[in-house]
């Protein structure tokens, strides 16, 4: 009894190294030719899980293409420009395709640029090259109540775009100051990810949204279909026949999580704070 459980016991040992090893080796030799499919939704207000989940697909060398489901208003600047980086990386490493769903403006198009090949649905609302800062002035308020507040500071802009007080000519200048030379990367970022002249980027670059139809007359997106079409495109571009083997990142569905994509913009809305944004708001 006793050596039986012992053979059993090195069977199962066994098969676990093989597992492991075929695991490790799928990630250095590919064993068969797969694509990626990465989900971008909603507001983009970090950047972190994106950007690593794109780095282990451009060291994964089964993955031979990349796709970006898109489906996003945009959101912050510096966290957009963040995976914009990673994936003109990616890009520059193996196939990147993108498939725009509902939405993929602002943000959610800067961050599609870079990417080899853009797909939208014909509906699809994009574009809204733009940049946006929101600031609430609540002095009104503040004095029906009987409330005043008391600002101690060190340099004359130091409180600039406060809440609780009207804005001033020269801070309006400064600010707007800012908007220009955020709206200029924008600008620059499409133009350099779509190889398009900078002067034409800058003509529709005020904001407005186009449908996916009337991206692809601008240039904005290369060709009108859905994500399937796209699966189908990019096995194409990278040669794969028949039905690729799509891999997609499990979501993440723990109580942290969740706590952490619903509960910051909930929690940011409730107290003025000065944010720049790459962000479609109708």
């Amino acid at each position: 009894m006793k050596k039986t459980c012992v053979v059993i016991s090195i069977v199962l040992l066994c098969l676990l190294v093989i597992s492991l090893s075929l695991t490790l080796l799928q990630k250095k030799i590919p064993l068969r030719s797969r694509i990626a499919l990465v989900r971008i939704e909603g507001p983009i207000l970090d950047s972190r899980d994106i950007v690593e989940e794109i780095k282990e697909h451009i060291t994964d060398h089964s993955i031979k293409a990349i796709i970006l489901r898109i489906d996003s208003p945009g959101g912050a600047v510096a966290p957009s420009q963040e995976i914009y980086e990673e994936v003109k990386k990616a890009a520059a490493a193996k196939k990147v395709v993108v498939s725009m769903g509902s939405i993929a403006a602002s943000g959610g198009y800067y961050i599609a640029a870079p990417a080899d090949m853009i797909i939208a649905n014909p509906g699809t609302l994009t574009g809204s090259i733009g940049v946006i800062m929101e600031i609430p002035n609540i002095e009104g308020l503040m004095s029906k109540i009987g409330i005043t507040t008391e600002v101690i500071k060190s340099g004359k802009h130091k409180d600039m775009a406060s809440a609780f007080r009207k804005m001033g000519v020269e801070e309006r200048e400064l600010l707007q100051g800012v908007m220009d030379n955020v709206h200029e990367q924008f600008i620059k970022a499409v133009a350099t990810g779509r190889k398009l002249k900078i002067e034409d980027v800058r003509l529709i670059a005020d904001g407005r949204i186009f449908s996916g139809e009337q991206a692809k007359t601008q240039r904005l997106v290369d060709e009108l279909g859905t994500l399937e079409d796209t699966v189908k495109k990019t096995a194409e571009l990278v040669g794969i026949t028949g039905e690729p083997d799509l891999v997609e990142k499990k979501e993440k569905t723990s109580l942290m999580e969740l706590f952490k994509s619903r509960f910051p913009k909930e929690l940011t809305d409730i107290f003025p704070t000065l944010r720049i944004k790459f962000l479609y708001t109708p």
